[in-house]
C-alpha cells in the first residue's frame, strides 16, 4: 500500500487500512494474531464514492466508515466492499471539501460520528 493512512480493528480481528493514495480501502486478516507478512492485504473497495480516503472508524455494525480527502464525504462500506452511504460533511475550500476532514471516533453511547473538520478547525459531530 502507498499513502495508508486511517486504520480501523474489526471485531473478528481483520485490521482495515485507508489507503489515500490508491483510493481504497484493505484488509489484514487476523491482524491481532498474525505472526507472517499479510503484504498489502486484500482490496476490500475502490474508487466509486472513495476520493481519497484518509480518517477511518469502524461502526458497532462492523461497517467501514472512511472521509475523503478530495471532496467532504464520509462514505460507509460493508467488510464485504459494498459502499451503502455517503454524506457530505464539508463544503468549504477549493473543491469543495478538499482536503477538510482526517480523524474520525464513534460515540458508542449516542449513535454519533466525531470528525475532525480542517477547513474550519474544529471537531464536529454527526447524528
Amino acid at each position: 500500500m502507498i499513502g495508508p493512512t486511517g486504520v480501523g480493528l474489526g471485531r473478528d480481528g481483520t485490521l482495515y487500512v485507508a489507503d489515500t493514495l490508491g483510493n481504497r480501502i484493505t484488509a489484514i486478516p487476523d491482524a491481532v494474531h498474525r505472526t507472517s507478512d499479510a503484504g498489502t492485504g486484500r482490496v476490500v473497495t475502490s474508487g466509486n464514492q472513495l476520493n481519497g480516503p484518509l480518517g477511518m472508524a469502524i461502526a458497532p455494525c462492523g461497517h467501514i466508515l472512511t472521509v475523503n480527502s478530495g471532496d467532504g464525504n464520509i462514505v460507509e462500506t460493508t467488510p464485504a466492499g459494498d459502499q451503502v452511504a455517503v454524506r457530505t460533511l464539508d463544503t468549504s475550500g477549493t473543491p469543495p471539501g478538499a482536503g477538510a476532514l482526517f480523524g474520525l471516533a464513534i460515540d458508542l453511547d449516542r449513535d454519533a460520528v466525531y470528525f475532525v473538520d480542517n477547513a474550519t478547525n474544529q471537531l464536529d459531530v454527526l447524528h
